[in-house]
């Protein structure tokens, strides 16, 4: 019986990335469907939970994408609603990459360290990246500060994380290089830059004068990087006696983040793959 993974999501054309990435893991085919409306949903679930019965359910699953994240989240929650008993298949959320990315990301600074007591700060943190990263960094034991340009946006944030995942989260409003260095003399240990490409988060000298911070990481890989004097390739380099860890090094586990856990849908039915999950997968994979 082939591996059909279902791909669903919002944007016009189903993004070519994630079937690659699909084919890779080694899934047999792709059924991909771009420009996907909510009330569309149930009768494309209906197709992979009708079709086949008992164990031969476990040779179909969803996979949800698109680059806008709210609405991949309304349509991953219409996909689950639709499911009944045991009739139902495996579903992957992992809109925009941003599970996957985060997972990669909080597992590089993770990998081999205790993070209980430290603190860290997540620049940008009100995308679906910083997101994502706070809350898994706050439950490797972090004391997380989640920045944002407006304070009422990081606080709207910090009230979302604590309402849907039990997690405190401190926000704070950084506007400027003033302000990264006023919070990092807090006593930051560990800085994650989730920042848009293009966009500079953390200057030479703010960071070499932080004598608390011990590790950087940034998403970014677009120039100026989101952490000046930091490579993309950077793994683990030490710099002014920071460990560093650049995009592509990030990106790099992504993938292997991302195969793994499309692999993992086959293996059972009722699989629900979504950030904690993923990082669960994450931490098994050497970073």
């Amino acid at each position: 019986m082939k591996k059909l993974l279902i791909h669903l999501e919002c944007d016009a054309q189903a993004s070519v990335f994630d079937q690659v990435t699909a084919y890779d893991a080694g899934v047999d085919h792709v059924l991909a469907y771009g420009g996907v409306q909510l009330d569309q949903v149930t009768n494309l679930v209906y197709g992979a939970m009708f079709t086949r019965g008992g164990e031969g359910l476990r040779n179909t699953a969803i996979f949800i994408g698109g680059t806008n994240v709210p609405i991949a989240e309304k349509l991953m929650k219409k996909v689950q609603d639709t499911f009944f008993g045991d009739v139902r298949v495996s579903v992957m959320f992992d809109a925009n990459g941003s599970n996957t990315t985060a997972a990669a990301l909080v597992n590089k600074i993770a990998y081999k360290r205790d993070l209980k007591g430290k603190k860290a700060l997540v620049l940008a943190g009100t995308g679906p990246v910083g997101i994502r990263s706070a809350i898994l960094l706050a439950k490797e034991g972090c004391e997380v500060f989640l920045s944002s340009r407006q304070l009422e946006r990081a606080k709207e944030v910090v009230r979302h994380i604590q309402i849907n995942y039990g997690v405190e989260v401190i926000p704070v409003q950084i506007e400027g290089e003033k302000d990264v260095a006023k919070i990092l003399k807090k006593g930051i240990n560990i800085a994650a830059c989730c920042g848009a490409p293009g966009a500079q988060m953390l200057d030479l000298a703010t960071w070499s004068d932080a004598p608390s911070l011990e590790i950087i990481a940034d998403i970014n890989a677009v120039y100026p990087l989101g952490v000046e004097g930091m490579k993309v390739t950077d793994n683990g380099r030490e710099r002014e006696g920071k460990i560093f860890y650049g995009a592509i090094s990030i990106g790099n586990l992504k993938m292997k983040v991302h195969r793994a856990a499309v692999k993992t849908l086959f293996e059972n039915n009722n699989l629900v793959l979504d950030f904690d999950s993923i990082y669960e997968l994450a931490k098994k994979l050497e970073a």
